[in-house]
């Protein structure tokens, strides 16, 4: 998957949640209509393809998964 983050769009945080599972959401798409679902990296890996074909903006935020995963908790 590619980034295609908006600028005036704010990073994903734990507080987001996959609309298909509940898991930390990694993937946000912005819809025509305005509207935006959100998904881990699997429902959106899963349903890239068909989210594309809807999408205004489909932000990719997965390469955060590895960069969350090397930091150590505190």
């Amino acid at each position: 998957m590619s980034a295609t983050l908006a600028p005036d769009r704010s990073p994903l945080t734990a507080a987001d949640r996959c609309d298909r599972c509940g898991a930390r959401a990694y993937v946000r798409v912005t819809l025509q209509t305005g509207g935006e679902l959100f998904f881990c990296a699997h429902h959106a890996r899963q349903h890239e393809e068909n989210l594309r074909k809807i999408a205004v903006h489909f932000d990719d935020e997965t390469e955060r998964i590895d960069e969350e995963a090397a930091t150590p908790e505190r």
